[in-house]
């Protein structure tokens, strides 16, 4: 890797002593913001996971198989580090993945609790035992590691949503290929790397391989990957559970969402549009979980929509780190031309401009629409992008109908005074998490977190769902004296 603006010299010796190669080529680090190019990373190819793969199959053991309390030490000095460390995070996330220094701040702080309660996982109860009908026998069953886990991580989040993965992972004795997306491979891959090395994970257990599809195709299909941990687009992630299916290989999958934020009647419309600004325009709405529909009652409809209205247009748009800014650059061009498109069409299709609706380069202001139904793209389709579609119901159970009218599955969020009502039209959902007087983007790090539908397969991540995720278990029985059988 070559020198870039403000990364240590220690960042070339992570490259330089194989945490990923250059024998895939090299793609630039390029600051969305303004284009500039921060640096260059070598991109890992086919015969670099290969490599990563053998190097973890061969220190996967001694690592599962070190005390647990010395492998709880690794996660406590790595969490000390990365607090140490905090400005340098910050920095990157900003630079590199276009974050605001606020959703930064949130993201650093999260990813410290996970690596806190990873600190944890090792000590937890591992088996148990059960009874056996046969005298003299003892049934233990035990989880132990899978083996090697490839982790295939996104750029929106890119420190959070690749330690979800790869801190239980190890913690619970597995070795890890991380695969980084390669727009953020240094806060999501590099900084990790170094991370762990300097926190005291042994050499060969962690390997970052940073590239695009061919590399993440390359850990899937590799043999000594026991297991997927994929977070990213719903076609991405079908491709990869058909992948890990025909290789009975175990695959955790979250995926897209289109994720509603449903006000009834009864809410409190100030409280409603605040929720409803945050959970759309965050991160320019390039978030998993972001409000992508809105569904309100007809009789708080035009209330709801003036003030949303107002709130977008009070919103700064701008670089991120030049100055403060409530929503930084969309992540590249791609992405920015399709939102753009999705809005055109809308307007197209007879749905209302209430605010932005129009971008500068990669800067796109956070937009309004009304009168969105349920035939339009915009309403079906994920964005990925600062927009909130305003579609209009009149009864709670249309409301729900709406809501579950879409393939996905992972958040929803309900807001109204009764709260008794919230929580029924919660159970109704087909979602994996719902929020009564919220807003879909949530995360704490002890509790599951996963959808349903085509947001995922069932996988969970945080808390005791991690025990689930990232082991297999084993039956072992144990006999006082050999039994003696007919035969």
């Amino acid at each position: 890797m070559s020198r870039t603006d403000g990364l240590p010299d220690w960042h070339a010796r992570i490259f330089s002593e194989g945490w990923q190669s250059s024998s895939g080529g090299t793609s630039p680090v390029r600051e969305p913001a303004t284009g500039a190019v921060l640096g260059e990373i070598g991109i890992a190819d086919a015969t670099d996971v290969d490599s990563a793969a053998r190097g973890a199959a061969k220190a996967q053991a001694a690592w599962a198989a070190l005390p647990f309390d010395q492998r709880a030490a690794v996660f406590r000095r790595a969490e000390q580090l990365l607090a140490e460390r905090a400005a340098q995070f910050q920095r990157w996330n900003v630079r590199e993945a276009g974050s605001i220094g606020p959703k930064a701040d949130w993201e650093l702080h999260a990813t410290r609790e996970q690596l806190s309660m990873c600190a944890a996982l090792p000590m937890q109860a591992i088996g148990q035992i059960f009874p056996s009908s046969m005298p003299g026998r003892t049934n233990y069953w035990r989880r132990v590691p899978i083996g090697t886990v490839g982790v295939i991580a996104p750029w929106n989040f890119p420190l959070l949503l690749a330690m979800r993965s790869v801190a239980p992972a190890l913690a619970l004795g597995n070795a890890v290929l991380l695969k980084p997306d390669a727009q953020s491979a240094v806060i999501g891959g590099a900084l990790i790397a170094q991370l762990f090395a300097d926190a005291g994970l042994p050499a060969g257990v962690l390997h970052v391989l940073p590239g695009g599809p061919a590399t993440g195709d390359a850990v899937v299909r590799h043999p000594l990957v026991h297991m997927i941990s994929f977070t990213g687009s719903t076609a991405v992630g079908r491709t990869i559970g058909e992948l890990c299916g025909r290789m009975l290989k175990k695959c955790a999958l979250e995926l897209g969402g289109n994720n509603a934020m449903v006000v009834l009647d009864d809410a409190d419309i100030e409280a409603a549009t605040s929720n409803g600004a945050w959970g759309a325009f965050l991160h320019q709405g390039q978030i998993c979980m972001q409000a992508g529909r809105h569904l309100v009652h007809r009789s708080v409809a035009g209330a709801y929509a003036r003030r949303l209205a107002e709130r977008a247009n009070q919103l700064h748009v701008g670089d991120p780190h030049a100055g403060p800014a409530h929503l930084g650059p969309i992540i590249n061009e791609k992405q920015a031309a399709r939102v753009e498109a999705l809005v055109r069409g809308a307007v197209g299709e007879g749905a209302r401009l209430l605010a932005g609706g129009s971008r500068d380069g990669l800067f796109f202001r956070p937009t309004v629409l009304g009168d969105v139904t349920a035939g339009m793209s915009v309403f079906a389709d994920e964005i990925f992008g600062p927009v909130a579609p305003i579609t209009v119901f009149d009864t709670d159970d249309e409301a729900v109908a709406l809501v579950n009218s879409s393939p996905y599955g992972l958040a929803a969020a309900v807001h109204t005074r009764n709260v008794q009502r919230g929580v029924v039209i919660a159970h109704r959902l087909h979602t994996g998490m719902v929020h009564i007087n919220d807003q879909p983007v949530n995360n704490e790090f002890h509790v599951p977190f996963g959808g349903m539908g085509s947001s995922g397969n069932g996988g969970r991540f945080g808390g005791p769902a991690n025990l689930e995720e990232f082991t297999q278990t084993q039956w072992v029985s144990v006999m006082d004296s050999p039994i003696a059988y007919p035969f």
